[in-house]
C-alpha cells in the first residue's frame, strides 16, 4: 500500500522537479499520472493502464512515482520500451535529469538482448578462420563448422582486427551498437551469439564477457531500461522454480514494471509465441547436423551420448528428416497454391488443419522432442570437455544453434498437434510458400491475453502500461482484451495539456470517391495535394499501402515531386534530417510515409504544419493471425470488425493525428482524405474519439 511517508517523498520529488527545471509549467494531467502510477505500483499485484497524450510529461511522471515506491519497497524499477530511440532518451536524458534534480544517486542499467553484445569466442573463431579458413581440423568437417560461407573480404578482416584490438585495449565494452567500426550484416551474426550458442560459465572468456558484464550491471541496478522484446523473453523463460522470469532480468516478484509505448505489447507478446519451420531448410540442416554430431562423438571419444550410440542417433535424425519430407509431400498433394498470388497461404479455418497433417505433426513432435533431448546431451558433453581447442568452440556454437532450431520445430509441431482449449481463441495454423518455393509451416497464438495473464499480471509485483494511444476515444475494452488486463486494474485516459481546439483544425474535404475505388481515389489525392497543400511548408502525408503511395507519386506534377521525400528512398533518419534542413532553409519539404511514419516522428513547429491522412488505417484482413481471431469472434456471435478493426484503426488514427501538435506553440491542420468517417455508421464514433480539434467537414456538392 502507498504509505504517508512514500506520498510525502513523491510530493518532495515533484517539488524538486518544479523548482529545478527552468520554464517548468505544472500540468494537471502529469500530477494525476504521478498519483495513479504510485497507487498502482505500491499495491502488490497492482495494475494500471494510463493513456497520456503528447506533452503530459509521462516519463518524468513514472520516474518520480516509480522510484519513490521502489525505494520504499526495496524493489527494482524496470522500464520497458518498444523503440531504441526512447531507450536512448531515457538513459541519456530523462533519467540523468531526474536524478540530478532529485539530488540522490541510483544505479542505472540499459539491458539489451544477447545479439547486441560481442561474443569473444565467436570473434576469435571468425578472426582465426578469416586468416585460415581450414584451420579448424577434423578433416572433411570444415564446411560444417566454419563461420564463413564464402572467403572474407579485406574490409571484413580489418573490421575484425580493429574490433579485437579495441576490446583488448579496453577502448570498447563490446556493445555492438557502440562498436568502433561499422559491423556489417554479414559480420554481426558471426561475432554475436544466441542463448543456444552460448556456453555461459563454461566459456573460457566468461570472466570478461561483455554480455555477462552487462548482466551483472543489471543485477546491481536500481533502474533497468530494456526493450519490450527482452522483457517478454525473460518473463516467458522457466526459472527452475515452477515459475517464470528473473533469468535475464530481476525477479518479477521483486520488480515494478512500467511498459512505455504500451500499445506495442500485445503484438510483441503474440510474436513471442510464434514458431515456424522451413521444410527444405529443415532437411538440409538435419543432414549437416548429422556430420556435426559425428564430430562430437569423435572429439569426446564417447561411444554413447544421451543414452544413444552414434548409429542410433543417426537413425533418429534420419527418421525426423524422413518425416519432414513425408509431411511436405502430403501438403503439396493437398494444397495447390494459386499461381496468381504473390505470397500464397493455406490457413486452417479456426486453426483446424487436415487430419492427416495433424497426425503427422504428432509424430514429428515426438521425434523432434527426442532429438532435442539427445542433442542437448551431445552438446553438454562437448561443452564440458577440458581442452578441445577451436574445434570444441566451433562445435559448441553450431550444436547450440541446431538445438534452438530443433526446439522451434518441436514448438511448431506441438502447436499443430495439440487441441485448442475450450472457450479460448484457437491457435492460428497455416502454411505459406516462400519466394524460393519452399513450404513454411507456421503456428501462432492469436491473442496475447492468456500468455500475459500467466507470466505478467499474475507474476509481477506491479505493472503500469502507458502510451499516448491505448484506447478508442476513452474506451479501453479492445486493449484490455488484447493484454488480458485484470478486471480490477485501473484504466485512465488523461486530457491533452494543449489547447487543441485553438491550435489545430481537422478537415475532411469533399472527396467524390472512397478508397475502394483505388485509381479514382489515388487521382483525387493527387489533385488535392497539387491544389491545396502548401508546398513551401513542412508537411507529412501518410499512406496505408506502398502501392497507393507510389501511384500518387507517379501522378503528381514534377515540380511537386521534387519536394517529396518518400519513405524507402533513403533511411528514415536521413530522410527526416534532409526534410528538417530544407524546411529550416525555407525551401519547403513534404514527407510521404507509411505506418511507421505515423508513430514516434517528432516534427515540432514549422517542420510539420499539415498532416494529410490519405485513408483510414484499417489492417489488411488477410493476415492469418488476425483472420483466425476474427473467425473465432464470429463463431461466438461477435463482430470482429466493430470489436477489433474499428478500435484499432481509431487508435492508429489518433496516433497519426499526434504527429501535428508537439508543444503549446504548434499550430496546423490535419486533413483526412477518406469520406468514410462521414458516410459510414462507424465513422461518427471514430470522429468523436479524435482529439477536440476544430472541425471543418465539407459537403459534397
Amino acid at each position: 500500500m502507498l504509505t504517508d511517508a512514500t506520498k510525502d517523498a513523491i510530493r518532495a520529488a515533484y517539488a524538486r522537479l518544479k523548482d529545478g527545471l527552468p520554464g517548468f509549467r505544472p500540468r494537471a494531467a502529469q500530477g494525476r499520472m504521478i498519483a495513479e502510477v504510485a497507487k498502482a505500483l505500491a499495491q502488490e499485484g497492482g495494475a494500471a493502464v494510463i493513456e497520456a497524450p503528447t506533452g503530459t510529461g509521462k516519463s518524468m511522471a513514472y520516474l518520480i512515482a516509480g522510484m519513490e515506491v521502489a525505494r520504499a519497497q526495496k524493489k527494482k524499477l524496470l522500464i520497458a520500451t518498444a523503440t531504441v530511440a526512447l531507450q536512448e532518451q531515457l538513459v541519456e536524458r530523462d533519467i540523468p535529469l531526474y536524478l540530478r534534480l532529485d539530488g540522490r544517486t541510483a544505479k542505472v542499467a540499459l539491458a539489451k538482448g544477447m545479439g547486441r553484445y560481442l561474443c569473444l569466442r565467436n570473434l576469435r573463431l571468425a578472426a582465426a578462420s578469416a586468416g585460415e579458413p581450414a584451420q579448424l581440423g577434423l578433416a572433411g568437417l570444415d564446411a560444417d563448422l566454419a563461420l564463413w560461407s564464402k572467403p572474407p573480404q579485406e574490409r571484413d578482416r580489418q573490421a575484425l582486427s580493429r574490433l579485437s584490438s579495441a576490446f583488448d585495449r579496453n577502448e570498447w565494452n563490446g556493445d555492438i551498437d557502440n562498436a568502433p567500426v561499422p559491423v556489417s550484416d554479414l559480420l554481426r551474426p558471426m561475432i554475436t551469439t544466441s542463448s543456444g550458442g552460448c556456453t555461459g560459465r563454461r566459456c573460457v572468456h566468461f570472466s570478461i564477457c561483455p554480455l555477462f558484464a552487462a548482466r551483472r550491471a543489471v543485477g546491481e541496478a536500481d533502474i533497468v531500461v530494456a526493450n519490450q522484446d527482452l522483457v517478454l523473453a525473460d518473463l516467458t523463460m522457466p526459472n527452475g522454480q515452477e515459475s517464470y522470469g528473473g533469468v535475464i532480468l530481476p525477479k518479477p516478484e521483486e520488480t515494478l514494471y512500467v511498459f512505455d509505448e504500451g500499445h506495442h505489447v500485445p503484438g510483441k507478446a503474440i510474436d513471442r509465441g510464434a514458431s515456424e519451420v522451413y521444410m527444405n531448410a529443415g532437411v538440409r540442416q538435419l543432414s549437416r547436423l548429422g556430420r556435426q554430431v559425428h564430430a562430437a562423438y569423435s572429439l569426446t571419444d564417447k561411444e554413447s551420448l544421451g543414452k544413444l550410440a552414434l548409429d542410433a542417433g543417426d537413425a533418429k535424425l534420419q527418421e525426423l528428416s524422413d518425416a519432414l519430407e513425408t509431411l511436405e509431400r502430403s501438403i503439396r498433394l493437398s494444397w495447390l497454391p494459386d499461381p496468381a498470388e504473390t505470397e500464397p497461404v493455406y490457413r486452417g479455418s479456426l486453426g483446424r488443419l487436415p487430419e492427416d497433417w495433424v497426425e503427422q505433426a504428432r509424430g514429428l513432435y515426438l521425434l523432434a522432442a527426442e532429438v532435442q533431448r539427445w542433442l542437448a546431451a551431445v552438446r553438454r558433453a562437448v561443452v564440458e570437455m577440458t581442452d578441445g581447442g577451436p574445434t570444441q568452440d566451433a562445435l559448441s556454437r553450431e550444436l547450440g544453434i541446431a538445438l534452438e532450431r530443433i526446439g522451434r520445430q518441436a514448438d511448431t509441431w506441438r502447436a499443430w498437434a495439440t487441441d485448442d482449449a475450450d472457450n479460448a481463441p484457437p491457435l492460428a495454423r497455416w502454411v505459406s510458400l516462400s519466394a524460393d518455393q519452399q513450404l513454411v509451416c507456421h503456428a501462432s497464438a492469436v491473442s496475447a491475453a492468456g500468455l500475459l495473464q500467466h507470466v505478467l499480471w499474475g507474476n509481477a509485483s506491479a505493472v503500469v502500461m502507458t502510451s499516448a494511444t491505448l484506447s478508442a476515444g476513452g474506451n479501453f475494452r479492445g486493449f484490455a482484451d488484447a493484454v488480458g488486463l485484470p478486471d480490477e486494474a485501473l484504466t485512465l485516459s488523461l486530457p491533452s495539456p494543449f489547447d487543441l481546439a485553438a491550435q489545430a483544425r481537422l478537415e475532411v474535404p469533399a472527396m467524390r470517391s472512397l478508397p475502394e475505388a483505388r485509381e479514382e481515389h489515388a487521382q483525387e489525392i493527387c489533385d488535392w495535394l497539387a491544389t491545396h497543400l502548401d508546398w513551401n511548408a513542412g508537411n507529412l502525408v501518410l499512406f496505408t499501402s506502398r502501392a497507393k503511395l507510389d501511384r500518387v507519386l507517379q501522378k503528381l506534377p514534377i515540380e511537386h515531386v521534387r519536394k517529396v521525400r518518400a519513405q524507402g528512398s533513403l533511411g528514415k533518419s536521413q530522410l527526416v534530417a534532409e526534410h528538417v534542413a530544407d524546411v529550416e532553409r525555407g525551401k519547403g519539404s513534404t514527407l510521404f510515409g507509411l505506418a511507421s511514419f505515423g508513430e514516434g516522428l517528432d516534427l515540432p513547429g514549422k517542420l510539420c504544419e499539415t498532416v494529410v491522412i490519405t485513408q483510414l488505417p484499417f489492417a489488411v484482413p488477410t493476415d492469418p493471425v488476425g483472420a483466425t481471431y476474427a473467425e473465432w469472434l464470429e463463431s461466438r456471435g461477435r463482430n470482429p470488425f466493430l470489436e477489433v478493426s474499428v478500435p484499432e484503426a481509431t487508435r492508429l488514427l489518433i496516433q497519426y493525428c499526434g504527429r501535428l501538435i508537439r508543444s503549446e506553440h504548434d499550430h496546423g491542420r490535419i486533413v483526412l482524405l477518406d469520406r468514410r468517417v462521414v458516410t459510414k455508421r462507424y465513422g461518427s464514433g471514430m470522429l468523436k474519439a479524435l482529439p477536440p480539434f476544430q472541425r471543418v467537414i465539407e459537403r459534397v456538392a
